[in-house]
């Protein structure tokens, strides 16, 4: 067994624990970065990037079949899905190639393997005389999330999770989503543009029950004129399946059949087997606990990413590790709180937004005002097909706390809306500023003339 110093050991490579080694890199420490599968972690090769790969050739495909409505003879003749996959798997292996350039660019030492914290700022990488033990003066734990199922829910065979959806090898002519969350409404957005017929199943009383009520029911609406089918407020009870498909009995004793059923309940901590409870990491139920400042009860000891409670987004899990290497060089950056961190689903429309929710604003100031901006008057979205708008809660006389926004590419406006709600601008001072026309971004400047008091497009 050897044993190797350095300034900061980060154990997992993926979104928080890349970023963490870079910037830390960057301001002159020394960096060994453990990760056992690779660089990027599930976002690049399992999540984030080749999910909207796909999400982006259900678009293509979509637009071929509209294409008559704007005066163009085309026609959708089905998917190539091994060309599709290719296309997918190009796009990750692109980035994973860039990625591994940058991290060893920034004379971080990558250590492929197995780790395993044994603290009290060491990790453990192979076993026996193999062994080689890393000790930093700090370290990091970012060891990411996994695909959960439900108790007695196996997955195999016909049941899979979104990590086996993004390599099938065909288009089911009938699915299941169980879960209308994210994930869910993703991979039914997509099969249902590849020309799938889709059910959702969602135990909750809407689909993407974590965003406000008016956005929720802006995607029902269009889900529905979709025709992607979906069964809320009802529970799964059992699955059955053989050769030829699956069958769903919900609680009601409702049975739904299907080619397969896409388990999309949610992601788990991925901390089982890593060492950290045994060596004295305050956790709970999987979950690695922090302070504000990402330490947690151990000295020199920080969290990020999926493992910390929280939002699970790539994005966030960046911006944390980045926050760790700063806070460990002395910077005191500032704390972005869960309810800052910018939230997209890439289903179609898509559904992006950052801040409170009306019901939250309303709980924690009282009395808030709303604005919403119904797309249809802007020509842009005119333009893409689509429909949608613009719901902003503000304080009552105050600064905007939050947007909630529905439509095609619709998350490419939340930029601006994140500088809003982030820096607590009023309405007032958004108003003055040039929006470019046509874009769909003017219906953020629209909103807020509409919350200053001089409202011109509105529709509500």
């Amino acid at each position: 067994m050897t044993d190797t110093a350095v300034d900061l050991v980060i154990l997992g490579g993926g979104s928080a624990g890349y970023a963490c080694a870079m910037r830390a890199a960057e301001l002159g420490s020394s960096v060994v970065l453990i990760e056992r599968d690779k660089l990027g972690g599930t976002c690049l090769h399992r999540g984030c990037v080749p999910t909207k790969a796909l999400l982006h050739a259900a678009e293509v495909a979509d637009e071929i079949r509209e294409a008559a409505a704007v005066g163009l003879k085309a026609s959708f003749e089905g998917v190539d899905v091994e060309g599709m996959n290719g296309y997918k798997n190009s796009i990750v292996a692109k980035h994973f190639k860039g990625l591994t350039g940058l991290v060893a660019s920034h004379g971080v030492t990558v250590v492929a393997g197995d780790g395993k914290f044994v603290g009290p700022r060491s990790v453990q990488v192979g076993s026996g005389a193999d062994a080689v033990t890393y000790t930093g003066t700090n370290v990091v734990l970012a060891t990411g999330s996994y695909s959960q199922s439900l108790p007695g829910l196996a997955i195999e065979g016909r049941v899979i999770t979104s990590e086996q959806a993004l390599d099938l090898e065909w288009v089911p002519r009938k699915a299941l989503v169980l879960g209308g969350g994210v994930i869910g409404v993703e991979f039914a957005s997509v099969w249902t543009s590849l020309g799938a017929e889709v059910t959702i199943v969602e135990a909750l009383p809407s689909l993407v029950p974590n965003e406000d009520p008016w956005v929720t029911k802006q995607l029902e609406r269009a889900f529905r004129k979709r025709k992607i089918a979906f069964k809320t407020g009802v529970r799964f009870s059992s699955v059955t399946q053989d050769d030829n498909g699956v069958t769903v009995t919900l609680e009601t004793g409702e049975t739904l059949s299907a080619d397969l059923l896409l388990v999309a309940v949610g992601r788990g901590p991925n901390t089982e087997g890593t060492g950290f409870a045994e060596a004295g990491v305050e956790m709970d139920r999987g979950f690695v606990l922090t302070n504000e400042r990402l330490a947690t009860n151990l000295p020199n000891v920080f969290a990020a990413g999926d493992i910390v409670p929280g939002l699970q987004l790539a994005h966030r899990g960046f911006q944390q590790g980045i926050f760790i290497a700063e806070e460990i060089a002395g910077l005191n950056p500032i704390v972005v709180p869960d309810s800052k961190v910018p939230r997209i689903t890439y289903c179609d429309p898509q559904i992006a937004s950052i801040g409170l929710t009306e019901a939250e604003a309303t709980k924690q100031y009282g009395d808030v005002e709303t604005m919403e901006y119904n797309t249809a008057g802007n020509a842009k979205t005119d333009i893409l097909r689509t429909a949608g708008g613009v719901k902003v809660v503000r304080v009552k006389d105050g600064p905007v706390v939050g947007f909630h926004m529905v439509g095609a590419r619709i998350g490419e406006l939340l930029g601006e809306a994140q500088l809003i709600v982030n820096w607590e601008a009023y309405p007032e001072d958004v108003a003055p500023y040039l929006h470019g026309h046509p874009t769909q971004y003017e219906a953020i400047g629209e909103t807020m003339m509409a919350m200053a008091g001089k409202p011109l497009h509105v529709h509500g």
